[in-house]
């Protein structure tokens, strides 16, 4: 019988796992249509009284998405006016959803690591995440990942799909 050989382990094949960079930390969404009337109507008056009675100190050092769930028009000021509060607790706060604020996480990280160690090798951004990794972080590491790589697939290494390979010079 053949001795079973890992090819995967012996190849020069790079693993680029975003679930490495998943910023620890309570993540929460704040639905400012509460603090409006029915839903859907912004009364500059009753908007900032609630405001100022909102126990803002539980979301200290939370990450936090601030959005509307209805169909209200909301002027800017609204939502910035919310940031305003939650600024002396929260570590970052963005307009939006989870995902959103995910996004705008990653997009931090990402921006900040060197790729050169993939410098001409076959690298593989794993697809399966047991945390919630958005697309948009998948799109930022192959932008990134792309001047560095000799190519990149996505997926897991027994069934990875191409995304990139180097043009021959």
């Amino acid at each position: 019988m053949e001795e079973i050989i890992n090819k995967v382990a012996n190849s020069a094949l790079e693993v680029f796992d975003l679930e490495d960079y998943y910023p620890k930390g309570m993540r929460v969404q704040i639905d400012i249509s509460q603090w409006l009337l029915e839903g859907f109507l912004l009364k500059e008056k009753d908007f900032r009284e609630h405001l100022k009675n909102h126990d803002w100190s539980q979301y200290q050092d939370q990450y936090v998405a601030v959005h509307c769930s209805t169909d209200a028009i909301i002027p800017a000021w609204a939502l910035i006016l919310v940031s305003v509060h939650l600024a002396p607790f929260a570590k970052k706060v963005v307009n939006g959803t989870i995902e959103d604020l995910d996004g705008s996480l990653y997009e931090e990280i990402l921006s900040k690591i060197d790729y050169s160690a993939y410098q001409g090798k076959p690298v593989i951004v794993k697809g399966c995440s047991r945390k919630p990794v958005p697309m948009r972080a998948y799109i930022l590491a192959t932008n990134y990942l792309q001047p560095f790589a000799r190519s990149i697939m996505y997926g897991e290494a027994c069934s990875a799909v191409p995304l990139y390979k180097e043009s021959k010079k």
